[in-house]
């Protein structure tokens, strides 16, 4: 398997990649793949990898700008994270992950958040902050990782893109 950068072409793929992945999942309302795309057109990836295995895209993820209530830049949100169901379970997510993180260390990034499982993330080194929320969530389902610098304090907001509409 091969992590890459996402390339001109990988449009379509990484659109049936995140649709399949959250296909019937409870916790989704089945529109990542519309965040992926509208971040794409708001040119707000600022990290998009994909797995390929002999050819064919079976995993993605995204790294795209947040805002902090507190004026801190410099911090991104990973999401979705995307493998295709029958490939779930073999590591290809936690790569995908970790060289999404090393990419932001590359950029200098101060810190990282993510929405998702508390049981998941933690394997990477996310953890919840009880200074750092956001807004109508439990806070075991949001995480942090400060890369560099102080952790900040406030409120996030992802990109306007993931708030967009569905249609």
């Amino acid at each position: 398997m091969k992590i890459r950068a996402e390339a001109p072409g990988d449009e379509l793929a990484i659109g049936r990649v995140t649709e399949a992945a959250f296909a019937g999942k409870p916790y989704s309302d089945q529109t990542e793949h519309l965040i992926v795309s509208r971040l794409r057109q708001a040119a707000a990836l600022t990290i998009s990898l994909v797995a390929e295995t002999e050819g064919e895209i079976v995993g993605h993820v995204a790294f795209s700008p947040v805002t902090l209530s507190g004026g801190e830049v410099n911090w991104c949100g990973m999401g979705p994270v995307s493998v295709l169901p029958e490939r779930q379970g073999d590591g290809i997510g936690s790569q995908l992950i970790r060289a999404g993180l090393e990419q932001l260390n590359l950029l200098g990034a101060n810190g990282c958040v993510v929405v998702g499982s508390p049981k998941l993330y933690p394997k990477f080194g996310f953890r919840h902050h009880a200074d750092l929320t956001y807004p109508d969530l439990p806070p075991e389902y949001f995480m942090i990782l400060t890369l560099q610098g102080a952790t900040p304090s406030g409120m996030v907001a992802f990109h306007p893109a993931f708030y967009g509409s569905a249609q």
